[in-house]
């Protein structure tokens, strides 16, 4: 049964959602967190063909008991070296790739003795127009509906809307993404500063317990008339 072109639209407004939600099937979005020990250096790989944008951000959430900094290199196919970052918490750089081929990331914590080094990235490859995927297919759908019908309904107003909606909800994303390493970071640094005040302290009161014992021994053999220490306070004139 043939369906009318009323039905097909309720059919493809019912799909705004999951047009809304889901990825470019040719676009690449990757989340991870990677551990960087000390002196090593972590180079993960990615391939990218030619005119698409590489957009990459990386933040160091945890640097065990040193700083949180980490350097990053970013790498051609050929090896040539197309951004480099020294000892940085966080950066973000795009990319429009010329060359095609497998591109290195590399965080390299070799300057680093012994803290090992905690690090989310996110890793975005798109091509541009990436937004408007799938509109090929929404126009072959419509194509039997008359011209006025599809002036009425503006659909393609509703095609740039969902489109400019994704990208919306996608930056959103990242952004909740960010937030949350940043709340990671923020919540090792208080877990760091914790014990470091915990230490402190019990070494505090140790100190204070053993100079209060000394100081009722010392008390204690001045008095006693009888005692080793009160016969070397003599001989020393005390």
């Amino acid at each position: 049964m043939q369906k009318t072109p009323q039905v097909k639209l309720l059919a493809w407004l019912l799909l705004l959602p999951v047009f809304c939600l889901v990825q470019p099937a040719n676009g690449y979005d990757k989340e991870m967190t990677v551990y960087v020990d000390a002196r090593k250096t972590e180079c993960l790989y990615h391939s990218v063909k030619q005119g698409e944008t590489i957009d990459f951000e990386y933040q160091v959430i945890d640097g065990g008991h040193g700083d949180l900094d980490i350097s990053f290199t970013l790498l051609d196919p050929i090896g040539l070296v197309i951004v480099s970052d020294l000892k940085k918490p966080e950066n973000m750089h795009r990319h429009d790739v010329e060359k095609e081929g497998d591109y290195r990331f590399c965080f390299d914590n070799s300057f680093s003795m012994i803290n090992r080094k905690t690090v989310f990235f996110e890793l975005i490859v798109e091509r541009e127009g990436d937004q408007h995927h799938g509109d090929t297919q929404w126009n072959e759908d419509l194509a039997d509906l008359t011209p006025d019908e599809y002036y009425d309904m503006k659909v393609q107003d509703i095609m740039d809307f969902i489109g400019r909606i994704r990208l919306q909800l996608n930056k959103a994303r990242q952004l909740q993404d960010m937030l949350r390493s940043h709340e990671a970071r923020d919540r090792n640094l208080a877990e760091t500063n914790f014990q470091k005040v915990n230490h402190w302290s019990m070494l505090q009161i140790s100190a204070m317990i053993g100079v209060g014992l000394i100081q009722v021994f010392m008390l204690r053999s001045i008095f006693e008339t009888h005692g080793r220490m009160h016969h070397l306070w003599r001989k020393l004139g005390i």
